[in-house]
């Protein structure tokens, strides 16, 4: 039996992943809190609330390790290439399994629990920050290390086939879980990108009260999916290679509801893939990190790490993805393969706050923006901007005519 490679590396970057730490390209600061910002009392309580935030967390951790807690990473799909790996992970708190006892009772009632999941229990976890950990990639242990709020995302270096792979998490506690990594080939010219939080999922996110609501208080099973989108997707993945291409889902959401999403999208066929959430805890210049911020970063470094793919972006007109979308592509003409924006309904619009001004944005833009209210309408304008094939034409003809062009407006 071969022996298995268990040395401890000192991971460099991999050459497509340097510099990942970006400074974003857009201001998310509204006058309003620049302004508040100014004053010495707002600026002494935003400069300490991620103080106080740790401080009560480290109070946390020492109270449940008195209890036998351990420390365990909770994984996250992840992605790369055949040569590197971004393994995300997430450490917190939890109990021993030995001291969970077997009983039918005990069994009866956890179904019943199971039945009706609210968003908030993800939220009561105890997560550990700078925190060791350990991540095993076909035998070989990275040492890497858990960021303040207890998030592992780290891009590793690997030699895997592409598809899909397995990595192991080791924790400080010698706590083991896996997480599938999905593998793009070298070859692969196409993915696929979509936003979360009323394309795939209405939610009205914009709303606080509402976005509380669902969050921590909706049952994860009544979550709403948006018509036609999961069709889309799989329109898509049809068009260019089920097992080949990659699916990205880029959330504003926190980290913490990754498991509910990950749930939601695979009881409603949504394509696996992996999910780029983010951290609503503070941070040393703002009381909530920036959402906006957040998707900026995480499509710029997609474009550095997979400079040979064009991506399919898809959003919703309710928030900033067609800003986003737009400087994106001003940015990366040659990362973007076409756009496709969902229309909210008017009672979804007005939740969210209004409709996005997107002219701007479609004004001599070099890749097909297409409009529609749900999956089934972007996949028939995207056949129609030529972007996926149609269905209706029998394999094999050939029509002697050109296509006219496609002009797609959206309803204000």
């Amino acid at each position: 039996m071969a022996a298995t490679r268990t040395q401890t590396t000192q991971t460099p970057r991999p050459p497509a992943c340097e510099d990942e730490r970006v400074t974003p390209t857009s201001d998310a600061q509204s006058p309003l809190e620049r302004w508040l910002l100014g004053l010495r009392p707002v600026r002494a309580v935003i400069e300490n609330a991620f103080r106080i935030e740790d401080r009560v967390r480290l109070v946390r951790v020492k109270l449940v390790r008195k209890r036998g807690y351990l420390t365990v990473l909770e994984p996250y799909t992840g992605y790369g290439t055949t040569t590197w790996v971004r393994a995300l992970a997430r450490v917190h708190m939890a109990p021993p399994g030995s001291r969970r006892r077997f009983s039918l009772s005990r069994l009866l009632r956890r179904k019943r629990r199971e039945s009706v999941v609210r968003g908030w229990r993800s939220f009561a976890r105890v997560s550990a920050g700078n925190v060791p950990a350990t991540v095993i990639i076909d035998g070989v242990r990275h040492a890497v290390k858990a960021d303040r709020g207890g998030i592992i995302d780290i891009n590793l270096p690997a030699n895997l086939a592409p598809g899909w792979n397995t990595i192991t998490f080791e924790s400080f506690d010698r706590q083991t879980s896996t997480a599938p990594v999905f593998i793009v080939a070298d070859e692969q010219r196409v993915g696929l990108l979509s936003d979360i939080d009323d394309t795939v999922m209405v939610t009205a996110l914009p709303r606080p009260m509402l976005a509380a609501w669902n969050t921590f208080v909706l049952d994860v099973h009544a979550r709403t999916p948006t018509p036609g989108m999961n069709v889309l997707s799989e329109r898509i993945l049809t068009s260019f290679g089920r097992s080949e291409t990659p699916v990205v889902y880029l959330s504003t959401g926190p980290w913490n509801v990754a498991p509910t999403l990950a749930r939601f999208l695979g009881r409603n066929l949504y394509p696996a893939g992996p999910l780029l959430l983010t951290d609503w805890g503070p941070t040393p210049e703002r009381i909530f990190r920036s959402g906006l911020d957040h998707k900026v970063s995480n499509l710029d470094r997609l474009a550095r790490e997979f400079p040979d793919i064009k991506w399919i972006l898809v959003g919703d007109d309710g928030q900033h993805d067609e800003q986003i979308y737009g400087e994106f592509t001003s940015r990366h003409p040659d990362r973007v393969l076409a756009i496709a924006i969902r229309q909210l309904s008017t009672s979804e619009a007005v939740l969210a706050g209004g409709r996005a001004a997107s002219a701007h944005w479609r004004k001599n833009a070099p890749v097909p923006w297409v409009y529609a209210p749900d999956g089934a309408g972007l996949a028939k304008q995207l056949t129609e901007a030529g972007i996926l094939p149609d269905l209706t034409q029998a394999p094999g003809t050939t029509t002697d005519e050109a296509p006219e062009e496609t002009v797609v407006t959206p309803v204000d």
